[in-house]
């Protein structure tokens, strides 16, 4: 559809190259055959830059119709969103010049308001950006994929899977759990009652303690609901309707996922005394954790639509840490990590699928129909 100046554009081209009117075209006082030229000459001019923005407004807005966005707008959002989700948590220092934090905790809680400020402020770009067809607050929150319609499916299956990966870990902190058990049987405690007082205790404790620990909510809770909220559900949206495949944006919107980390090596130089070998070689350990971690949980939104699904599986994963391949005493870790990722390969797709989290589909296979979109 071309909007009508364009097409008034086109016809007094035409005209005017028809029946050029002699006020148009220069100096009237010159030789008829100097007009002749520049009569023709502003008209061919003319014609032509009308027909050149013809098109150009044509295809500006057969795209705008179509609801897609351009891969560099795409592109661009989705650096500049990662940049200001870092450069926010320097900013009450470096720009607005607030005196440095009293305490470890007012640092923290002085970085959790900059992730939310970082977080909010992407969700309004993003919606700006994205060609919304309804401003609903349920269609809205759809778009993110904050939903509660195949809550526990988007909990209990990711989970699941999740912890498949982890089997290796789960079976070593088990043993050792059997081990502080038998040694608590050896020296005569009771075979039931205490023993299960004794691990309700510890259990209660370790949620007290992260209650109470700072750095316990970022890594639990802070940093995997503002980074799975700006790194998935803004970017993955933009990605998808910009053009790119689904499984580019699986690999590719993990990049600027790892890139954000990337200034935990100048905290680590400068305020940790590090070496920069020392500071590169735990960075770099770091950027390709992310690479892979963010593959999956862009692959784990983009199948079920539900920013729940990559939110546990983050959570869980900053929980138990990397999992444990091996151990030097217990050849059984070997063996149940590599039969729980056979597992999690064979019921990857399987546990995933976007039909057991979405009423409709509509015979879309990426995510909540946004396929349909282009």
């Amino acid at each position: 559809t071309v909007p009508d100046g364009g097409l008034r554009c086109r016809k007094e081209a035409e005209l005017r190259q028809a029946n050029p009117r002699e006020q148009d075209f220069g100096d009237t006082k010159q030789s008829p055959e100097v007009n002749i030229r520049a009569k023709d000459f502003t008209a061919y001019r003319d014609t032509h830059v009308c027909i050149a923005w013809c098109e150009k407004s044509s295809r500006f807005w057969k795209k705008m119709e179509e609801g897609g966005v351009s891969k560099p707008v795409a592109v661009i959002a989705c650096t500049a969103m990662a940049f200001f989700y870092v450069a926010i948590l320097y900013a009450p220092t470096l720009i607005l010049r607030l005196p440095p934090p009293a305490s470890f905790k007012s640092f923290m809680i002085r970085r959790f308001i900059c992730a939310g400020v970082s977080s909010l402020v992407s969700v309004i770009v993003c919606a700006l950006i994205l060609p919304i067809r309804s401003w609903e607050v349920s269609h809205l929150f759809g778009v993110y994929g904050i939903r509660l319609d195949h809550i526990w499916q988007a909990v209990v299956f990711p989970l699941s899977l999740t912890s498949l990966m982890y089997a290796g870990s789960l079976v070593l902190k088990s043993l050792l759990l059997l081990n502080s058990l038998k040694e608590h049987w050896n020296c005569g405690g009771d075979h039931s009652f205490d023993c299960i007082k004794s691990v309700l205790q510890k259990f209660t404790g370790w949620m007290f303690s992260i209650a109470s620990d700072v750095s316990a909510w970022r890594n639990y809770f802070v940093a995997p609901l503002t980074e799975e909220l700006v790194f998935r559900a803004c970017m993955i949206p933009l990605l998808l309707c910009g053009g790119f495949k689904t499984y580019s944006v699986i690999f590719f919107c993990p990049v600027f996922f790892s890139l954000a980390h990337l200034n935990h090596l100048l905290e680590l130089y400068t305020q940790q005394n590090f070496s920069l070998l020392k500071a590169s070689m735990v960075v770099g350990l770091q950027v390709g954790y992310t690479v892979v971690f963010g593959s999956y949980a862009s692959f784990l939104f983009i199948r079920t639509g539900h920013l729940t699904a990559p939110l546990v599986a983050h959570i869980f994963c900053n929980i138990m840490g990397l999992p444990a391949l091996y151990s030097r005493t217990k050849g059984m870790v070997c063996v149940t990590f590599i039969a729980g990722m056979v597992s999690f390969l064979w019921l990857l797709f399987p546990l995933t699928r976007p039909d057991l989290y979405n009423g409709r589909t509509d015979k879309c296979w990426c995510w909540h129909r946004y396929c349909a979109w282009n």
